[in-house]
């Protein structure tokens, strides 16, 4: 867990207590005020998790290489898969 990570989920706590003072006292733009930190925080804890992940990708890569060993024809196949989709996006289909 990183420091963005961190910060998002301290943003979207402080948002959801931001909510329901909003809530409480009827007053609608502390209420937006509030859901707008809690979608700034989970970005920023998505964010995050995207950074841990491309930080240290030898979990998802050493995945990737035992379900190809293990299936190499559903591995074949999804690559052809995406091979398709791919050119069909570039050729605007």
């Amino acid at each position: 867990m990183n420091t963005t990570t961190l910060e998002g989920q301290g943003q979207s706590i402080t948002g959801a207590a931001k909510e329901g003072l909003g809530k409480a006292t009827g007053d609608n733009s502390l209420q937006g005020a509030g859901i707008a930190d809690q979608l700034t925080g989970n970005a920023k804890q998505i964010a995050g998790a995207a950074k841990d992940a491309i930080a240290n990708p030898g979990p998802v890569v050493d995945k990737a290489k035992g379900f190809a060993r293990q299936r190499p024809f559903a591995t074949a196949a999804l690559v052809g898969v995406l091979g398709v989709a791919l050119l069909n996006t570039l050729r605007g289909r």
